[in-house]
């Protein structure tokens, strides 16, 4: 895996193509961007067009929340099997918005199979900005044909355009890659993503979109995303709250040269599996790392629970905490907060079996603290980037792992102000 991005430039958006990772080409995919004006007098791109000159299968999980998007609500009703373009906007959710929006999705669908020649079903919608505001349907007509025009292989240069194309409030494109064999043949996974508040996904706006293309049956692609899920995209957590647009999109145009992976219990379904993983874990932590406002990082590591559905709540309540968040975002060291959170879930918990460690100090064990806890060392770990929580609660044997950020005065800004 590799990953060349500085993940802490958030005071830097700016940042020159060197400081990206070098995308492998994958065959079968034609990329596109280019800017409507969505964003009034800013020189960006604001749509993004994914195209496919082959029949590949994919595998499309969306947000859960009851309240939705027109894109998501057009992808559940109207999409088949065969997929030939992905469209995204940035901007406008296209939420909350009426027959206006979904009108406009079947607009859009209508001009993009006229010019990729493919049906209306065939393509796949997303989009991420404002909700409950008219879709800019005229100022995304007029450059349809440029989207089309421009589509290219997938060079460096158009990766990290699209990746900063489908950005709100992000301050850094977020894309990676894993290269590895199967079978003695050069295979890889690349993806790009979006997400920086709004991000408690059930599948916060968060949108990814992953493309290969290993020769992979449809049931295992499907099998290997629904086993990544919960402890990538799923395992993340801003703000706690669930966008009405979030969307994974995992797919494959099936041009590799690797033997066609369709055995569950197979080398090469594992090796697949691995490395979507990784892939998918990465995109997760550079959203959580660019949340906003956030200066630091938190990875939640809970062990030892009877069931995992348990250690995940646990996990959950800490990473939401607001008290937690902002405790770490002062570098207060304060322990008490976290085993409130612990304790506020709806679990059977035994406070004397529980353990407590930040970083690599214990702080809490039978049922009191530790006599060797020393305060001013935990006060010169919380100035890390990174911090790690890890809680046992000795009643069985199964863990999860959360990953989450702090909670800032910048976050407070960036939303009050998100409108104006």
């Amino acid at each position: 895996m590799e990953n060349k991005i500085d993940l802490f430039k958030n005071d830097n958006p700016e940042v020159k193509l060197s400081d990206f990772p070098d995308m492998p080409d994958i065959q079968g995919l034609k990329l596109s961007s280019t800017n409507a004006n969505l964003y009034e007098n800013q020189n960006r791109d604001d749509l993004t067009l994914f195209s496919f000159d082959c029949d590949p299968i994919y595998s499309v999980v969306f947000t859960k929340s009851k309240i939705c998007s027109q894109c998501i609500i057009w992808n559940r009703k109207n999409t088949s099997k065969k997929l030939k373009g992905i469209f995204i906007n940035t901007q406008n959710a296209n939420t909350l918005n009426g027959k206006q929006g979904y009108d406009s999705i079947k607009d859009i669908a209508k001009k993009l199979s006229q010019k990729l020649n493919c049906k209306t079903k065939e393509l796949l919608f997303a989009s991420t900005g404002i909700i409950g505001e008219k879709f800019p349907i005229e100022k995304i007509n007029v450059k349809i044909d440029e989207l089309v025009k421009n589509l290219g292989d997938t060079n460096k240069l158009r990766w990290v355009k699209s990746a900063r194309a489908i950005m709100t409030t992000d301050t850094i494109p977020k894309m990676t890659y894993s290269s590895f064999k199967i079978n003695n043949h050069d295979c890889t996974i690349s993806g790009i993503a979006k997400g920086s508040g709004m991000i408690f996904p059930k599948m916060g706006t968060m949108l990814s979109f992953i493309f290969s293309d290993i020769k992979i049956s449809q049931k295992l692609l499907d099998k290997a995303v629904k086993e990544n899920i919960a402890t990538t995209f799923n395992s993340i957590s801003v703000d706690g709250d669930t966008s009405t647009n979030d969307m994974v999109v995992v797919l494959s145009t099936q041009k590799g040269t690797n033997r066609l992976i369709n055995k569950y219990k197979s080398k090469d379904y594992e090796i697949f599996k691995k490395n979507l993983k990784e892939v998918m874990l990465n995109l997760s932590k550079q959203i959580v790392m660019d949340g906003e406002g956030a200066k630091k990082f938190i990875e939640i590591v809970i062990s030892n629970a009877k069931t995992e559905k348990s250690a995940k709540n646990v996990a959950f309540s800490i990473a939401n905490s607001q008290l937690v968040k902002t405790a770490i975002a002062g570098e207060d060291p304060n322990w008490g907060r976290i085993l409130m959170a612990v304790g506020k879930c709806d679990e059977n918990l035994k406070l004397e079996k529980l353990k407590l460690s930040i970083g690599n100090q214990l702080i809490y064990s039978g049922g009191k603290i530790n006599a060797k806890y020393n305060e001013e060392i935990m006060r010169n770990y919380m100035k890390n980037h990174t911090i790690k929580i890890e809680i046992s609660l000795n009643s069985g044997t199964k863990s999860f792992k959360a990953y989450t950020c702090d909670l800032t005065h910048d976050y407070i800004s960036i939303n009050a102000n998100y409108r104006n």
